[in-house]
């Protein structure tokens, strides 16, 4: 019976041992929290030293080496340089054996597993038994998603709203509805829940109306709206007419613009060029036969004179004057009519001064058919007066 003590009180002296070693424990595994928002990582050891604990907090991140964001020695707490330092801490005093740490303001980067580790001087603890682990993660809302059509809405077309939201965590489902004037839901397949659109097929005007859409996760949820209006015609076609047309319009303004232009300018330059050009119907001048043939021409007056010379010595009865005149133009010559039978023409006696005959110079024919004088002068013609020549030679 002796033994049967002895055996007992080695067992309540092991069971003692094994009470007294020191363990960490974890309120839980897993926390969540909301971007900006303040996260706690409970934890808390028991042991029945009253020697103050060596308190190591880690962070182990994905694709990242773990490293030491918090640590409590010999009563000093000490926080390291990383980007949680101005935003951890201890919730509570470690002497309270309360090890439990918070996170203000939190942000998607901060998610990652963290491992706390106790040690306390001559206190045993069993493998793994102070070390506690727990998961952070943090949410993040929805961002404002963004509202877009797909297609012509016109009567009998098909149409597809989309919405997306440029971040979120986890990933948001979306919920298309619409609002006005009436309410209606949507349900698959006509909408996607993942991907955020909503078919909408044989459009009709009565399918006009406001639409939202709504991103939800856990940490929350935002909206967007769209105005669909449903038209019976084509807008860009309406639009692309009237465009059209007035394109066409300005062409015809400028086109007729133009041609009005063309023609005050070419009437003015027919007028500049019918007050400089010369008549084309107007007859040439015609160049004179003594001009023409200088030599002969002179040989015939010099024989005149000659012939004149030689007969001054007759008297003036003898042969009357001839009552014909020649002038001799740029143009040609001119004789007078031809004498009368008789010799002498009708009324053309000479007169007497105290019974001495008197020469009589007739009057200078016009010769028909002629150029004016002015056209003459304006050719370069000049006029000459050849005297006239009676039939005795003598000069009248």
């Amino acid at each position: 019976m002796g033994a049967l003590p002895r055996s007992a009180l080695a067992l309540a002296a092991l069971l003692g041992v094994f009470s007294a070693a020191l363990e960490v424990h974890v309120g839980t595994g897993s926390v969540f929290s909301v971007e900006g928002q303040q996260a706690v990582l409970p934890a808390w050891y028991t042991s029945h030293s009253q020697r103050k604990p060596y308190v190591i907090w880690l962070l182990d991140k994905e694709h990242a080496d773990r490293f030491q964001i918090l640590s409590y020695l010999d009563g000093v707490v000490q926080v390291e340089e990383t980007e949680l330092k101005p935003r951890v801490g201890f919730l509570y005093p470690v002497l309270s054996r309360n090890i439990s740490v918070f996170i203000n303001a939190t942000r998607e980067r901060d998610s990652g597993q963290y491992m706390c580790t106790v040690n306390v001087v001559g206190e045993a603890s069993s493998m793994g038994k102070n070390i506690g682990v727990i998961n952070l993660t943090v949410l993040v809302p929805p961002a404002t998603p963004s509202c877009q059509l797909h297609g012509e809405p016109m009567v009998g077309a098909n149409v597809t709203l989309s919405c997306s939201s440029r971040k979120g965590k986890p990933s948001p489902v979306y919920q298309w509805q619409r609002t006005a004037p009436t309410l209606q839901v949507f349900f698959p397949p006509a909408q996607d829940w993942h991907r955020g659109t909503l078919k909408l097929t044989n459009l009709s005007l009565d399918m006009s109306g406001l639409y939202v859409c709504a991103a939800e996760n856990q940490a929350g949820s935002a909206e967007c709206h769209i105005v669909l209006e449903v038209h019976s015609t084509s807008t860009k076609a309406v639009i692309a007419g009237a465009v059209l047309g007035s394109l066409g319009a300005l062409a015809t303004v400028v086109f007729f613009a133009q041609r009005v232009v063309g023609y005050r300018r070419k009437k003015r330059d027919g007028q500049e060029e019918a007050a400089n050009e010369i008549k084309e119907d107007a007859v040439a001048p015609k160049t004179p036969s003594w001009a023409r043939r200088p030599a002969p021409d002179t040989l015939s007056k010099a024989s005149t004179l000659s012939s004149i010379a030689g007969r001054r010595d007759r008297p003036y009865g003898v042969n009357p004057p001839s009552d014909t005149a020649s002038i001799l133009t740029a143009t040609g010559s001119y004789r007078g009519p031809p004498a009368r039978a008789g010799g002498r023409p009708p009324g053309l006696s000479p007169p007497t001064l105290n019974g001495a005959p008197q020469r009589r110079q007739d009057p200078t024919p016009i010769p028909s058919g002629s150029l004016p004088t002015s056209s003459l002068t304006r050719a370069g013609a000049v006029p000459v007066m050849v005297p006239a020549q009676s039939r005795a030679g003598s000069l009248v």
